[in-house]
């Protein structure tokens, strides 16, 4: 007998439903098939379930595919962690069959695909360095990026196309097949650069002029702005493997976008990560479509699995 003087609630009168009348949100004709061999792209697409990120990534592909029909932008927004990933040749691939008309950059992404062009490497080992201050102190990668950006500076041009003409001429860039500033260049797709001085590694070297970094990154900005305008009625916007700057950047550029009398609306943001972070949900997935209609979408995984997935999906529905 308990000594409580309260006792548990008695259930008898409760209402029940019919679980036929109350339905339900998951439905059998939306699972997953099975897999059959020799299916391929096209066939594991269709094999996936009708619910959740599978169903989020068909509607990406759906966006994708409508805008390079139309010939709306498609902005891709990159992180670092992209081209450490290896993925610039399938950036440039997309580009040239019109799944890419812009890429921006942080700072990261720009020293990464730099030093993979002139060097055919990247990424150092930051624990093994970083006691006795060598961290970041490339010579190479300080000097030639300053230089491209302060030549850049007086040419009145941005950062993103100053360091893409840099590693074009004269055949600087040994293994400039590998890096996306080099076949956005030859290719006149613009490439905006948006560096928050001291994130950067180059912002250190002695060759670093703050006036034309700050000059630059801010072409580079409003150059941002004008192909945001673009996105209006059925552009995509994705953001890729930056959890900060690139949302940041993003949002702002939205904002003055509307604020100048542009309309910015019924557009796609998707941002790709293996983390979904604040900033990227909110500044990309969300706030941009608030009362203006269009539609955000995030899909996690691996940058190195899920952009060739999204690749080779794109490819295989061009039939």
């Amino acid at each position: 007998m308990s000594k409580y003087d309260i006792r548990p609630i008695d259930f008898t009168p409760l209402k029940t439903v019919p679980l036929a009348g109350r339905g339900g949100k998951v439905r059998v004709e939306d699972f997953a098939a099975p897999y059959t061999k020799g299916d391929g792209v096209r066939g594991w697409l269709g094999s996936l379930p009708k619910i959740l990120a599978a169903d989020a990534f068909r509607s990406v592909l759906e966006a994708l595919q409508k805008a390079r029909a139309s010939r709306k932008p498609i902005l891709w927004g990159l992180g670092g962690h992209v081209i450490k990933c290896g993925l610039a040749p399938v950036l440039t691939d997309l580009m040239e069959r019109g799944y890419a008309t812009a890429f921006s950059m942080n700072g990261s992404a720009a020293i990464h695909d730099f030093e993979i062009a002139i060097a055919g490497h990247t990424s150092e080992d930051v624990e093994s360095v970083l006691p006795d201050g060598t961290f970041g102190t490339a010579e190479e990668t300080g000097r030639e990026m300053n230089q491209a950006i302060e030549c850049g500076d007086r040419d009145a041009i941005g950062a993103g196309e100053a360091l893409g003409r840099a590693l074009s001429a004269n055949g600087r860039a040994m293994y400039g097949s590998h890096s996306l500033l080099v076949a956005a260049y030859h290719g006149a797709v613009p490439v905006t650069v948006h560096v928050a001085v001291g994130t950067d590694t180059p912002h250190t070297h002695p060759a670093a002029n703050p006036g034309a970094i700050g000059r630059t990154t801010h072409h580079d900005f409003r150059l941002f702005c004008t192909l945001a305008a673009g996105l209006n009625d059925g552009g995509v916007y994705l953001n890729v493997g930056s959890a900060v700057v690139m949302p940041e950047v993003f949002l702002k550029a939205v904002s003055a976008v509307r604020n100048l009398g542009n309309p910015l609306a019924n557009f796609t943001t998707v941002n790709f990560d293996f983390l979904q972070h604040y900033r990227p949900r909110v500044n990309v997935v969300e706030r941009p479509h608030t009362k203006s209609g269009g539609r955000g979408y995030a899909i996690t995984g691996h940058h190195e699995l899920m952009l060739p997935l999204l690749a080779a999906a794109l490819i295989e529905s061009e039939g």
